[in-house]
Formats: structure tokens, sequence, C-alpha cells
């Protein structure tokens, strides 16, 4: 068990993202990244006359998807493979063969896997979050999907934050998603309290880089990747396998 940095004398919010953080919802989003991804990358190939690699679940996820809006994350991935689409109309399915057309499929995979299979949570860090909650901090929560709202109620913690900011939000408020910092910054001023007094907690590269970006007063990273070298890297502040590390 670590000692809690997260102190009232030095902070007033606790942001968090959701998938990889509170719920394990992580890897639903990679398995539909990688089925959706997959099924174009073998259509494009034959149409090109060359057969593709598939999606790597854990390099290309990792790199180029993880944490970021739906549309940045096929856009890089697609640009690590120098392939340019069209960025197409916000209702086109996968066979219009555009970024919007892949992004929307792959969120229909996301809500089908979610309707059907639920969502697990980590116990431990749902606890530390309540725990927050009751010791006077202001939470919430900072995602990059459009699936917020169906997460959090599935996982019956939608009264645990005061303030939700996802990809639905980001796109009224024209906010930059990960790792730019506008997403948390947006969240913490929701929540009345100054970047230097707010906690930021994330398991994606993209995220802890836009925690360091936000010069917010501490980032912590969750490592349920075995990549706490690379947060560490890339901006987190302190790095733990769970939440639950810091429970009194």
């Amino acid at each position: 068990m670590s000692s809690n940095p997260v102190t009232r004398d030095r902070f007033d919010a606790v942001l968090f993202d959701l998938d990889g953080v509170l719920t394990a919802t992580a890897k639903i989003h990679a398995a539909c990244w990688k089925k959706m991804f997959d099924v174009f990358l073998d259509r494009y190939g034959k149409g090109i006359g060359s057969e593709l690699p598939p999606f790597d679940i854990e390099s290309d996820y990792r790199l180029y998807v993880d944490g970021k809006p739906r549309l940045d994350g096929v856009r890089d991935f697609l640009k690590s493979r120098n392939i340019k689409l069209p960025e197409g109309n916000p209702d086109d399915s996968l066979e219009e063969k555009t970024v919007s057309g892949l992004g929307n499929h792959k969120n229909e995979l996301v809500n089908e896997a979610i309707s059907s299979m639920g969502v697990d949570i980590y116990p431990d860090s749902i606890a530390w979050a309540r725990e927050m909650r009751d010791g006077g901090f202001r939470l919430a929560v900072v995602t990059s999907s459009r699936n917020c709202d169906a997460v959090l109620e599935s996982a019956g913690i939608g009264n645990l934050f005061e303030v939700r900011v996802d990809g639905n939000t980001i796109h009224e408020q024209n906010l930059t998603g990960k790792p730019a910092p506008d997403a948390f910054l947006f969240a913490a001023k929701q929540v009345g309290a100054l970047p230097e007094r707010s906690v930021v907690i994330e398991d994606a590269i993209s995220g802890v880089m836009a925690g360091r970006a936000g010069l917010f007063g501490l980032v912590i990273g969750i490592a349920r990747k075995g990549n706490s070298r690379e947060l560490l890297a890339n901006g987190a502040d302190i790095v733990v396998n769970d939440l639950g590390e810091f429970l009194a």
C-alpha cells in the first residue's frame, strides 16, 4: 500500500479518465478498434492488390488510438499506415471508406459490446474515488469516449461525479482532444478548481501528456498495461497499478 499523495491541503479536485482507470472498458475499445480496422485493412488491401498487416491490439492501440477522440484515433492509425481517406459525413457507414465511416462503425461495435456484456469496474479504484468524494474533493470524469453516460450507468457509478466531460462535450465545446489538455482544463473550470490544485488520473500515454501540458498539480498514471516507464516518460509524476494502493 502506498501513502495517499492526494491531500486536501494541496488539492481541491480529482479528474479521472474513465476507460482503464475506473472501468475495464479499455479492453472492449481495443477489441472493437481491431475488429473494425481489420475488416477495413482487408478490404483496402484487396482494392490496391496488396495484403496489409492487421491492427496490432498491443502496439497500434497504445500508440495511435488509446485515450484519443475517436476520429483522431482513426486519422492517426491510418497515417501510421500511410493511408489517406476523406473525412466524410457524420452519418457515414464503414462502406463509405471515410474517417467518419470507420469511426462510426467502431462506435457501433462498442455500444453492442456494452449492451451485451455490460461493464466491469476496478472495485478498489472506485472505492478510492468514493473516499476522495467523502473527503471533500470535487470529482470529474474526463474521457474522449462518447459512450461515457452508457458506461457510467452500466457500471452503477453514474452519481459519483459531479461533472462529466466526454467526447460529446469535446465536440460541442470545440475542444482539442488528448494529448492536448483542453478537456481536463475545461473539467477543472467546471468544478471550480485551479489546474495546479487539481489531480489528473490517466492510464493512457496521451492522457498523462495532457495532464502535464495543462500544468496540473499532480498527474497519476495507472499502469494496467505494464507501461510504467512510458507513463513516467510522458508526463506522469507517479505511477501505480491501481488506485486501491492509496486506500486508507
